[in-house]
């Protein structure tokens, strides 16, 4: 089973509270392990603005005001663009499944901070991470619910109604699920 460029969804008995209700777009996934960026976790106030700051970046106005997320628990200091502009896959960025692009690198910042990036684009700081047959485990106990990624509810869902549009997408009421699980 490979999710690369799927969406994984928490569901409601997540026994780890930093993935209540996350919604996870899965950058990597083999039989080594897997790597994902939670797409509807805020990091507070900050701003990418900040970031700019922080790594001495001029930053336009607009891309200024984008909010930053948290991506996982993993590397929290280290940043991520995902974007779908494929001219940007250089060797230092990863193609996931054909639509969408990973890119970590400063030249990408400045590139959005001088009104030149990928637009639309999503940045976070840190990613979620699994070993080998981790996450496979996590799914077959019910923790994860898997959806496909589409580019809406990637880039264009607000981080408040993601969870509930990512269910929705694959035809789940969020107020039917349960917090337990159990086996026919």
């Amino acid at each position: 089973m490979d999710i690369s460029g799927q969406l994984l969804i928490a569901m409601p008995g997540m026994g780890d509270p930093r993935f209540a209700r996350s919604v996870i777009f899965m950058c990597a996934h083999s039989d080594e392990g897997a790597m994902g960026l939670m797409l509807n976790k805020r990091a507070g106030d900050m701003t990418l603005r900040e970031v700019f700051s922080r790594l001495d970046i001029a930053g336009a106005k607009d891309a200024g005001r984008t909010p930053v997320h948290i991506g996982g628990p993993v590397e929290t200091e280290r940043g991520f663009v995902l974007h779908g502009d494929k001219r940007r896959l250089a060797p230092d960025a990863l193609a996931i499944d054909g639509q969408y692009v990973l890119t970590a690198t400063q030249d990408i910042l400045k590139d959005i901070g001088n009104g030149k990036g990928p637009l639309p684009f999503f940045f976070a700081l840190g990613y979620a991470g699994w070993s080998a047959g981790q996450l496979e485990g996590e799914i077959a106990q019910n923790g994860w619910l898997t959806a496909p990624a589409t580019p809406d509810l990637v880039f264009a869902t607000s981080h408040d109604a993601l969870w509930d549009a990512a269910l929705r997408s694959i035809g789940i009421d969020p107020v039917t699920l349960s917090a337990t699980a159990g086996r026919a």
